[in-house]
């Protein structure tokens, strides 16, 4: 029997990858920070989170904090210690260790590390199926809602309109988000664009009432606005995302990852990083943005990985790049 209860009490601390070598790791805590309580990054710091303490079966707690976003929680990286995990946008990170307004020069924004990527806020562009437009060349003369003003939709839309030089061909209309796809269906636009983690619930309604397409950027123009602007990386939103869209779609996204600190263990990392992807799985069923997570998008971190992190990685066969390293 206490042979029994031994091994347990091993395996269960397993499910954390290791941890259990040391007394004190056995319920460690972790704080998240991860934006404010209403946004998107927030909502997925949430779930991920449930994932791993899910993974962890009562070795961690994780206690997902609200922040001013992503650069409030950069800027608390130097001050905090090893147990420490913040979402934000790697552009963000490269600003920091540029220096640049509202970051003010210090050398241990060069200690954040990468534990995994988290869903990108992509821009999907929509126009009606019965339309003839097929490209976002075809908007010119057209009018579109490009998303709110200084929103990541309303900023992408207007580079890629720029890479395509038709951005005075095209009438921008400043039209409230709820209000938009109602314009779309009563066809007093041609299109417009939405950016969030995909599926967009939005989209997904109102593909179900109007049939749409989601319209794909040319590889050129997306090569064009990710040379102008560092925050922006290509995404495929896969066939099948939306009703009556059977191709895959090429648009343009904010990438966005957990990050820590070398002051995190190296146990730690790699249990982390490991009960992250044990749930994965799970995360997609129920949160279907999700999906657009996998072993491929380590690239879109753009920051070193946590040696921690590095040694499940390569221990699960993922490539991971040589600028991750």
């Amino acid at each position: 029997m206490i042979a029994t209860r031994a091994l347990a009490a091993f395996c269960v601390l397993a499910l954390l990858a290791g941890v259990s070598a040391e007394a004190k790791d056995r319920t460690q805590s972790i704080t998240i920070r991860a934006g404010k309580a209403d946004s998107p990054n927030h909502a997925l710091a949430r779930q991920f989170a449930e994932a791993i303490a899910v993974a962890a079966n009562g070795a961690v707690t994780l206690d997902v904090q609200e922040s001013q976003g992503s650069i409030d929680n950069v800027m608390e990286a130097p001050k905090r210690s090893g147990n420490y995990i913040f979402t934000t946008s790697p552009n963000v990170i490269a600003q920091a260790r540029r220096g640049e307004k509202p970051f003010k020069p210090d050398p241990r924004y060069r200690e954040i590390r990468a534990l995994f990527p988290i869903p990108p806020l992509t821009v999907q562009w929509v126009v009606r199926q019965d339309s003839d437009i097929t490209s976002l060349a075809d908007l010119a003369g057209h009018s579109f809602i490009p998303g709110p003003r200084g929103s990541i939709s309303e900023r992408l839309t207007t580079a890629a309109l720029q890479t395509l030089g038709i951005e005075r061909r095209v009438q921008l209309i400043d039209v409230d988000v709820p209000a938009a796809p109602a314009a779309l269906k009563g066809n007093q636009v041609s299109g417009l664009a939405m950016s969030g983690s995909y599926p967009v619930p939005t989209l997904v309604d109102l593909a179900r009432a109007t049939p749409i397409r989601l319209i794909t950027l040319p590889s050129a123009n997306i090569a064009k606005v990710i040379a102008g602007d560092d925050s922006t990386a290509a995404e495929v939103i896969p066939k099948g995302t939306y009703p009556g869209v059977d191709t895959d779609v090429t648009t343009l996204s904010v990438p966005a990852g957990a990050y820590t600190t070398t002051r995190m263990r190296q146990a730690t990392a790699y249990a982390i990083t490991k009960a992250f992807w044990s749930q994965h799985a799970a995360l997609v069923q129920h949160n279907p943005p999700w999906q657009a997570v996998t072993g491929t998008a380590l690239p879109t971190l753009r920051v070193r990985l946590h040696p921690g992190a590095l040694r499940y990685y390569d221990e699960a066969g993922i490539t991971v790049p040589k600028a991750l390293r």
